[in-house]
């Protein structure tokens, strides 16, 4: 993608391009294939690079000719945690689902092989959760787990989940196996997560409560991987009309939160 000529500070118009797009690769990368990329002249794009490595913001590996984030931009992912911008925008929207529903709500990212629950808004006279902000629960357990994982790279879902010891089988805080847990494997998560990359939605049935079930959609950034997810939770004796109206609405708000999160290529 060619960096914009109309800028009137095209230093850092380029200097944000570069990191722009350092953070859309999957490893570092060479400076010429930056350049290439953005349609920047090479020697611009070794100045800066030579500027954004002094400040921590960009390390070289020498050995393999390329360029990869640094810490300094890993603090500002840090910052962006810390001021919680994510849970200030999903806020409102997870609000009004539950008005719109009448069940309770939430919002989640993707921490590790757990989902981290940022929002959490309850309906009026539904059954408690064990969801809360805070709490952390086993991603393939979870419909918002389930949601952001399915958009993962194979490589990346293999990573977090190596082999069957990575498969947590008893929830936090003392609860107890879930009714379809226990025997997780990878194959069998690839294909629950095949039914979730057709259907467009992920859902759980009594895996994280008993009697409960949920239905959760991928909230997706600028390039296509998982922000965080919404989801609602209703007793599973909901009919399959009640559910076809959760489903979209869900839907709904997790593109809305994409849309208000930044800008889509």
């Amino acid at each position: 993608m060619a960096v914009s000529q109309q800028s009137k500070v095209p230093a850092a118009d380029q200097t944000l391009a570069i990191l722009a797009h350092l953070a859309a690769q999957r490893g570092p990368a060479p400076a010429a294939t930056i350049a290439s990329a953005l349609g920047i002249p090479r020697s611009t794009v070794y100045h800066l690079l030579a500027v954004m490595q002094e400040r921590g913001f960009v390390v070289h590996l020498p050995e393999e000719r390329r360029y990869g984030l640094g810490v300094a931009a890993f603090e500002l992912s840090s910052g962006f945690s810390r001021q919680q911008p994510l849970a200030r925008l999903g806020r409102p929207l997870v609000a009004a689902l539950v008005d719109r529903l009448g069940e309770s709500g939430h919002l989640a990212v993707l921490h590790g092989r757990d989902v981290l629950y940022l929002v959490e808004e309850r309906a009026p006279r539904r059954p408690s959760l064990v969801t809360d902000v805070g709490v952390r629960l086993p991603a393939h357990l979870t419909a918002t787990g389930r949601a952001m994982l399915a958009v993962l790279p194979p490589a990346q879902l293999r990573a977090l989940y190596p082999d069957r010891a990575a498969f947590a089988s008893r929830l936090p805080q003392g609860e107890a196996d879930a009714p379809h847990g226990g025997d997780w494997s990878y194959g069998r998560l690839k294909r629950v997560l095949a039914v979730v990359r057709e259907q467009g939605w992920a859902g759980e049935d009594g895996e994280v409560t008993g009697g409960l079930a949920s239905v959760g959609a991928v909230v997706r950034d600028h390039v296509g991987w998982p922000a965080a997810a919404i989801a609602i939770t209703f007793p599973d004796a909901a009919s399959d009309e009640v559910l076809a109206g959760f489903v979209p609405a869900v839907q709904e708000a997790a593109a809305t939160l994409a849309r208000r999160i930044g800008p889509h290529r």
